[in-house]
């Protein structure tokens, strides 16, 4: 996920070893290869990712330092695994000022409860580069998740990062942030990408 500005984000985790949900990503913040991003219309962004299981340990835990970097180069402040051609249902996220970081790695993401007040925030997206338009989502989410240690934890988020939890997950299920505009502005918006692609 792309955004042009830092919102007021929160978020709060809960679950074994809460208090050290960072633990283990200072690797993410440097060294590891950058990964291609896909762009769209490419069809891969269109496919469900597959539950992690406990054979994809060692996979995820080379995969997950390279997205942290390959966001972070982009720039963004989110990044699904199936954007960079892996289908395996890992999200990466930080959404703290420019300044600072605060990565979050999530393994098999799921909302398991929603606001019915609803947010609007702009959205854009790496696979979508250059491209924003205004999203209304619920406002506040609670997501369940395994950190790279297997261990089940739950996050509760609101404004920014609530955003972009679900356009993450979101990605996962092959869904994009354009899917949720009207037919006459997701067809502008994807006609102004493939205008821009063949420069």
């Amino acid at each position: 996920m792309l955004a042009r500005f830092y919102s007021d984000a929160r978020g709060r985790v809960a679950g074994p070893g809460a208090a050290d949900y960072m633990r283990g990503m200072s690797e993410t913040q440097t060294a590891a290869p950058l990964l291609p991003i896909l762009i769209y219309p490419d069809l891969v962004l269109r496919k469900h990712a597959r539950p992690v299981t406990p054979a994809d340990a060692d996979e995820v835990r080379r995969l997950v330092p390279s997205m942290f970097a390959t966001m972070y180069k982009a720039p963004g402040i989110g990044l699904a695994a199936n954007q960079i051609g892996s289908l395996l249902r890992v999200i990466v996220v930080d959404v703290a000022p420019k300044d600072e970081q605060n990565p979050i790695a999530l393994i098999n993401p799921e909302i398991i409860a929603q606001s019915a007040e609803t947010a609007t925030q702009e959205e854009g997206c790496l696979s979508i580069p250059e491209l924003y338009a205004e999203v209304t989502r619920p406002a506040r989410v609670k997501v369940r998740y395994q950190d790279l240690g297997g261990v089940k934890k739950e996050i509760e988020a609101d404004g920014l990062l609530s955003a972009c939890l679900q356009h993450e997950i979101d990605h996962l299920n092959g869904v994009l942030f354009v899917d949720y505009l009207s037919a006459l502005k997701r067809n502008m918006l994807l006609r102004k990408l493939a205008k821009a692609q063949k420069r």
